[in-house]
Protein backbone atom coordinates (compact mmCIF):
# COMPACT_ATOMS: atom_id res chain seq x y z
CA UNK A 1 0.00 0.00 0.00
CA UNK A 2 1.35 3.72 -1.00
CA UNK A 3 0.57 6.08 1.34
CA UNK A 4 1.69 10.12 0.70
CA UNK A 5 4.20 11.65 3.18
CA UNK A 6 2.09 12.98 5.54
CA UNK A 7 -0.17 9.98 5.74
CA UNK A 8 2.71 8.01 5.85
CA UNK A 9 3.26 9.64 9.11
CA UNK A 10 0.22 9.12 10.78
CA UNK A 11 0.68 5.71 10.02
CA UNK A 12 4.09 5.31 11.64
CA UNK A 13 2.77 7.52 14.88
CA UNK A 14 -0.08 5.40 15.24
CA UNK A 15 1.97 2.29 14.62
CA UNK A 16 4.67 3.41 16.46
CA UNK A 17 2.24 4.42 19.76
CA UNK A 18 0.41 0.99 19.40
CA UNK A 19 3.88 -0.65 20.10
CA UNK A 20 4.80 0.68 22.66
CA UNK A 21 1.92 1.39 24.80
CA UNK A 22 1.48 -2.49 24.51
CA UNK A 23 4.99 -3.23 25.43
CA UNK A 24 4.63 -0.70 28.82
CA UNK A 25 1.34 -1.79 29.62
CA UNK A 26 2.70 -5.09 29.95
CA UNK A 27 5.18 -4.17 32.07
CA UNK A 28 3.05 -2.19 34.06
CA UNK A 29 0.96 -5.27 34.44
CA UNK A 30 3.31 -6.95 35.67
CA UNK A 31 4.36 -4.73 37.91
CA UNK A 32 1.03 -3.92 39.38
CA UNK A 33 0.62 -6.80 41.96
CA UNK A 34 3.62 -5.26 43.72
CA UNK A 35 2.61 -1.89 43.36
CA UNK A 36 -0.54 -2.47 45.27
CA UNK A 37 0.90 -4.97 48.15
CA UNK A 38 3.14 -1.76 49.01
CA UNK A 39 0.16 0.58 48.32
CA UNK A 40 -1.49 -1.29 51.53
CA UNK A 41 1.40 -0.51 53.91
CA UNK A 42 1.00 2.81 52.44
CA UNK A 43 -1.07 5.88 53.88
CA UNK A 44 -3.84 6.55 51.65
CA UNK A 45 -2.96 9.38 50.16
CA UNK A 46 0.42 8.31 49.37
CA UNK A 47 -1.05 5.22 48.46
CA UNK A 48 -3.85 6.82 45.57
CA UNK A 49 -0.57 8.63 44.26
CA UNK A 50 1.49 5.74 43.37
CA UNK A 51 -1.49 3.75 41.79
CA UNK A 52 -2.38 6.71 39.73
CA UNK A 53 0.97 7.52 38.60
CA UNK A 54 1.19 3.75 37.57
CA UNK A 55 -1.88 3.75 35.71
CA UNK A 56 -0.86 6.55 33.71
CA UNK A 57 3.00 5.55 33.26
CA UNK A 58 2.42 3.85 29.86
CA UNK A 59 0.36 6.12 27.97
CA UNK A 60 2.40 9.34 29.43
CA UNK A 61 5.71 7.35 28.49
CA UNK A 62 4.68 6.48 25.16
CA UNK A 63 3.17 9.74 23.76
CA UNK A 64 6.82 11.65 25.28
CA UNK A 65 8.47 8.92 22.79
CA UNK A 66 6.11 9.65 19.83
CA UNK A 67 6.35 13.26 19.99
CA UNK A 68 9.72 13.66 21.23
CA UNK A 69 11.36 11.03 19.24
CA UNK A 70 9.31 9.59 16.59
CA UNK A 71 7.98 12.69 14.51
CA UNK A 72 11.21 14.60 14.58
CA UNK A 73 13.16 11.60 13.58
CA UNK A 74 10.82 11.30 10.33
CA UNK A 75 10.26 15.07 9.73
CA UNK A 76 14.08 15.27 9.85
CA UNK A 77 15.42 12.17 8.18
CA UNK A 78 12.67 10.71 5.82
CA UNK A 79 13.03 12.39 2.46
CA UNK A 80 9.49 13.84 1.10
CA UNK A 81 8.95 11.95 -1.48
CA UNK A 82 5.46 11.64 -3.84
CA UNK A 83 4.34 8.46 -2.29
CA UNK A 84 6.02 5.22 -0.19
CA UNK A 85 4.92 2.00 0.54
CA UNK A 86 3.28 0.91 4.05
CA UNK A 87 3.45 -2.87 5.28
CA UNK A 88 0.32 -4.61 5.71
CA UNK A 89 1.45 -5.32 9.80
CA UNK A 90 2.65 -1.91 10.01
CA UNK A 91 -0.86 -0.36 8.91
CA UNK A 92 -2.91 -2.84 10.84
CA UNK A 93 -0.45 -1.93 13.89
CA UNK A 94 -1.72 1.74 13.00
CA UNK A 95 -5.15 0.81 12.99
CA UNK A 96 -5.21 -0.82 16.33
CA UNK A 97 -3.33 2.74 17.96
CA UNK A 98 -6.11 4.60 16.40
CA UNK A 99 -8.81 2.31 17.49
CA UNK A 100 -7.74 2.63 21.33
CA UNK A 101 -7.02 6.10 20.61
CA UNK A 102 -10.79 7.16 19.77
CA UNK A 103 -12.34 4.65 22.08
CA UNK A 104 -10.32 6.65 24.63
CA UNK A 105 -11.69 10.03 23.41
CA UNK A 106 -15.35 8.74 22.97
CA UNK A 107 -15.29 7.49 26.62
CA UNK A 108 -13.58 10.81 28.13
CA UNK A 109 -16.01 13.03 25.85
CA UNK A 110 -19.40 10.90 26.73
CA UNK A 111 -18.12 11.29 30.57
CA UNK A 112 -17.81 14.72 30.60
CA UNK A 113 -21.42 15.42 28.31
CA UNK A 114 -22.79 13.11 30.97
CA UNK A 115 -22.00 14.87 34.01
CA UNK A 116 -22.98 18.29 32.02
CA UNK A 117 -26.44 16.81 31.86
CA UNK A 118 -26.53 15.53 35.32
CA UNK A 119 -25.24 19.11 37.07
CA UNK A 120 -27.67 20.60 34.20
CA UNK A 121 -31.03 18.77 35.93
CA UNK A 122 -29.42 19.42 39.34
CA UNK A 123 -29.30 23.34 38.32
CA UNK A 124 -33.02 22.99 36.83
CA UNK A 125 -34.79 20.84 39.45
CA UNK A 126 -32.85 22.20 42.53
CA UNK A 127 -31.67 25.49 44.21
CA UNK A 128 -28.59 26.82 45.00
CA UNK A 129 -27.78 27.15 49.13
CA UNK A 130 -25.09 28.12 51.20
CA UNK A 131 -22.94 25.40 53.27
CA UNK A 132 -20.61 26.25 55.90
CA UNK A 133 -16.73 26.21 54.32
CA UNK A 134 -17.96 26.31 50.71
CA UNK A 135 -17.03 29.36 48.65
CA UNK A 136 -19.66 28.26 45.93
CA UNK A 137 -23.15 27.65 46.52
CA UNK A 138 -24.22 23.61 47.08
CA UNK A 139 -26.96 22.40 44.41
CA UNK A 140 -29.81 21.00 46.97
CA UNK A 141 -32.04 17.82 45.39
CA UNK A 142 -35.50 17.17 45.95
CA UNK A 143 -34.42 14.02 45.31
CA UNK A 144 -35.78 11.33 47.84
CA UNK A 145 -32.24 9.05 46.94
CA UNK A 146 -29.08 10.04 49.38
CA UNK A 147 -27.29 11.94 47.28
CA UNK A 148 -23.81 13.78 48.56
CA UNK A 149 -20.84 14.32 45.66
CA UNK A 150 -18.94 16.83 43.88
CA UNK A 151 -19.56 16.48 40.30
CA UNK A 152 -17.54 17.85 37.12
CA UNK A 153 -14.10 18.38 36.73
CA UNK A 154 -12.73 22.19 36.03
CA UNK A 155 -15.25 23.51 38.40
CA UNK A 156 -16.60 20.85 40.72
CA UNK A 157 -19.99 21.38 42.00
CA UNK A 158 -21.32 19.85 45.58
CA UNK A 159 -24.37 18.22 45.47
CA UNK A 160 -26.57 16.92 48.16
CA UNK A 161 -30.38 15.98 48.92
CA UNK A 162 -32.68 17.26 50.76
CA UNK A 163 -33.06 13.80 52.76
CA UNK A 164 -29.07 14.12 53.63
CA UNK A 165 -29.62 17.61 54.89
CA UNK A 166 -32.26 16.31 56.88
CA UNK A 167 -31.12 12.94 57.85
CA UNK A 168 -27.86 13.96 59.21
CA UNK A 169 -26.90 16.01 62.15
CA UNK A 170 -24.74 19.35 61.80
CA UNK A 171 -21.41 17.65 62.95
CA UNK A 172 -22.26 14.85 60.75
CA UNK A 173 -23.24 17.42 57.66
CA UNK A 174 -20.21 19.24 58.97
CA UNK A 175 -17.66 15.86 58.60
CA UNK A 176 -19.14 14.61 55.52
CA UNK A 177 -18.77 18.23 53.32
CA UNK A 178 -14.93 17.92 54.93
CA UNK A 179 -14.58 14.42 53.28
CA UNK A 180 -15.95 15.83 50.06
CA UNK A 181 -14.18 19.30 49.72
CA UNK A 182 -10.68 16.55 50.23
CA UNK A 183 -12.20 14.97 47.19
CA UNK A 184 -12.08 18.19 45.46
CA UNK A 185 -8.63 19.36 46.86
CA UNK A 186 -7.05 16.42 45.54
CA UNK A 187 -8.38 16.88 41.80
CA UNK A 188 -9.70 13.31 41.93
CA UNK A 189 -12.49 14.16 39.10
CA UNK A 190 -9.98 15.36 36.82
CA UNK A 191 -7.20 12.16 37.62
CA UNK A 192 -10.54 10.26 36.70
CA UNK A 193 -11.09 11.82 33.63
CA UNK A 194 -7.53 11.18 32.87
CA UNK A 195 -7.41 7.74 33.08
CA UNK A 196 -10.62 7.69 30.95
CA UNK A 197 -8.72 9.17 27.92
CA UNK A 198 -5.83 6.96 28.72
CA UNK A 199 -5.81 3.91 26.16
CA UNK A 200 -6.43 0.61 26.73
CA UNK A 201 -3.99 -2.46 25.34
CA UNK A 202 -6.75 -3.64 23.00
CA UNK A 203 -9.73 -2.15 21.70
CA UNK A 204 -12.78 -3.27 24.18
CA UNK A 205 -10.14 -4.41 26.88
CA UNK A 206 -9.81 -2.62 30.24
CA UNK A 207 -6.47 -4.38 31.26
CA UNK A 208 -6.24 -1.93 34.71
CA UNK A 209 -9.64 -2.45 36.07
CA UNK A 210 -7.85 -3.83 39.43
CA UNK A 211 -5.09 -0.74 39.78
CA UNK A 212 -8.20 1.65 39.27
CA UNK A 213 -10.46 -0.31 41.70
CA UNK A 214 -7.83 0.02 44.15
CA UNK A 215 -6.80 3.44 43.12
CA UNK A 216 -10.66 4.61 44.21
CA UNK A 217 -10.49 2.27 47.27
CA UNK A 218 -7.68 4.61 48.34
CA UNK A 219 -8.74 8.02 47.31
CA UNK A 220 -11.69 7.01 49.54
CA UNK A 221 -9.79 6.46 52.55
CA UNK A 222 -7.53 9.64 51.97
CA UNK A 223 -10.77 11.65 52.01
CA UNK A 224 -11.91 9.80 55.00
CA UNK A 225 -8.54 10.84 56.67
CA UNK A 226 -8.39 14.40 55.51
CA UNK A 227 -11.93 15.10 56.97
CA UNK A 228 -11.16 13.72 60.52
CA UNK A 229 -7.81 14.59 60.62
CA UNK A 230 -6.63 12.96 63.85
CA UNK A 231 -9.88 14.00 65.53
CA UNK A 232 -11.77 10.91 66.91
CA UNK A 233 -15.11 13.03 67.66
CA UNK A 234 -14.55 14.12 63.68
CA UNK A 235 -14.24 10.25 62.70
CA UNK A 236 -17.28 9.39 64.52
CA UNK A 237 -19.11 12.13 63.10
CA UNK A 238 -18.08 10.65 59.81
CA UNK A 239 -18.23 7.11 61.06
CA UNK A 240 -21.95 8.09 61.99
CA UNK A 241 -22.75 9.81 58.31
CA UNK A 242 -21.86 7.15 56.08
CA UNK A 243 -23.78 4.58 58.05
CA UNK A 244 -26.73 6.67 58.22
CA UNK A 245 -26.79 7.42 54.30
CA UNK A 246 -26.03 3.86 54.00
CA UNK A 247 -29.09 2.68 55.32
CA UNK A 248 -31.52 5.60 53.05
CA UNK A 249 -31.27 3.16 50.36
CA UNK A 250 -29.35 2.42 46.81
CA UNK A 251 -27.09 5.00 46.58
CA UNK A 252 -27.97 7.22 43.20
CA UNK A 253 -26.79 6.92 39.82
CA UNK A 254 -24.13 9.29 39.38
CA UNK A 255 -21.93 10.37 36.75
CA UNK A 256 -18.57 9.15 36.44
CA UNK A 257 -16.98 12.27 36.92
CA UNK A 258 -17.87 12.96 40.42
CA UNK A 259 -16.67 11.47 44.03
CA UNK A 260 -18.94 10.62 46.21
CA UNK A 261 -20.19 10.12 50.13
CA UNK A 262 -20.58 6.52 49.39
CA UNK A 263 -19.11 5.76 46.61
CA UNK A 264 -18.84 2.01 46.58
CA UNK A 265 -21.29 0.33 50.17
CA UNK A 266 -19.20 -2.57 49.61
CA UNK A 267 -16.13 -0.95 51.26
CA UNK A 268 -18.87 0.82 53.98
CA UNK A 269 -17.40 -1.48 57.24
CA UNK A 270 -13.98 -1.23 56.24
CA UNK A 271 -14.08 2.71 56.09
CA UNK A 272 -16.19 2.67 59.42
CA UNK A 273 -13.74 0.13 61.02
CA UNK A 274 -11.04 2.61 60.18
CA UNK A 275 -12.46 5.78 61.18
CA UNK A 276 -13.25 4.45 64.37
CA UNK A 277 -10.26 2.31 65.59
CA UNK A 278 -6.85 4.35 65.49
CA UNK A 279 -4.84 4.14 62.57
CA UNK A 280 -1.19 3.11 62.67
CA UNK A 281 1.67 4.31 61.06
CA UNK A 282 2.33 2.64 57.95
CA UNK A 283 5.86 0.84 58.20
CA UNK A 284 8.67 1.69 55.35
CA UNK A 285 8.03 -0.77 52.79
CA UNK A 286 11.87 -0.91 51.69
CA UNK A 287 11.66 -4.57 50.58
CA UNK A 288 8.54 -3.89 48.22
CA UNK A 289 9.71 -0.85 46.94
CA UNK A 290 13.38 -2.27 45.76
CA UNK A 291 11.80 -3.85 41.89
CA UNK A 292 9.71 -0.82 41.90
CA UNK A 293 12.94 1.56 42.31
CA UNK A 294 15.03 0.02 40.25
CA UNK A 295 12.91 -0.38 37.63
CA UNK A 296 12.23 3.61 37.78
CA UNK A 297 16.26 4.26 37.93
CA UNK A 298 17.11 2.21 34.76
CA UNK A 299 14.06 3.70 33.18
CA UNK A 300 15.07 7.27 34.09
CA UNK A 301 18.66 6.51 33.70
CA UNK A 302 18.06 5.27 29.65
CA UNK A 303 15.31 8.19 29.12
CA UNK A 304 18.99 10.55 30.53
CA UNK A 305 20.86 8.95 27.77
CA UNK A 306 18.81 9.24 25.21
CA UNK A 307 18.03 12.72 25.51
CA UNK A 308 21.94 13.47 26.22
CA UNK A 309 22.32 11.74 22.64
CA UNK A 310 19.53 13.20 21.17
CA UNK A 311 20.68 13.70 17.56
CA UNK A 312 22.03 9.88 17.61
CA UNK A 313 18.45 8.50 19.16
CA UNK A 314 16.77 10.02 16.21
CA UNK A 315 18.29 8.54 13.73
CA UNK A 316 17.95 4.96 15.71
CA UNK A 317 14.74 5.84 15.71
CA UNK A 318 14.30 6.57 12.38
CA UNK A 319 16.37 2.95 11.29
CA UNK A 320 13.35 1.32 13.66
CA UNK A 321 10.55 2.94 12.02
CA UNK A 322 12.14 1.99 8.43
CA UNK A 323 11.74 -1.70 10.01
CA UNK A 324 8.29 -1.51 11.15
CA UNK A 325 6.72 0.53 8.16
CA UNK A 326 8.18 -2.46 5.70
Amino acid sequence: MSLPYTLRLLCLCGASFFVIHAALAVATRLSAGTAMRVAERLKPSSAARLLFGLRMLPFMLTLLAVLAFCIPSYLWLEPEAAGEKVGLVCFLTALLGVAIWTLAIVRAVNAVRGTARYLHRCERHGKQIAMPGETTPALLLKDQSPVLAVAGVVHPRLVISRRVMRGLTAEQIDAALRHERAHRASGDNLKRFLMLLAPDVLPFLRGFVALEQRWAKAIEWAADDQASAGDPRRALSLADALVRVAKMGSKPQLSYLSSSLMADDHDLSERVDRLLRPQPIAEKPVKQLIPLIGGAGALMGASLMIVVLWPSSLSMVHQALEQLVR
